[in-house]
């Protein structure tokens, strides 16, 4: 069985920003480990964002802030 990354997943996660808190504003990416190792051990929010800072903890916990940071370079987001 072949494992295939949603690209339309990924570029969304590379590019979604903390919408609350201490990091308001931030990219996921650029918030630290710990804080999302808090967050596992406080429970993650429901729903999508939840769904993004487990993501975000598997890819930083693996070292791959580096495949994100070029997915926010080869897909820019347009501006709105």
């Amino acid at each position: 069985m072949e494992v295939k990354p949603d690209k339309h997943k990924l570029i969304e996660l590379a590019h979604y920003r903390m919408p609350f808190g201490k990091y308001k504003g931030r990219y996921l990416v650029d918030i630290p480990e710990a804080y999302y190792i808090w967050f596992q051990q406080k429970g993650f929010p429901e729903g999508k964002l939840g769904q993004l800072l487990r993501s975000m903890l598997e890819i930083k916990v693996n070292s791959l802030e580096s495949v994100i940071r070029k997915i926010q370079k080869d897909f820019p987001m347009e501006k709105q």
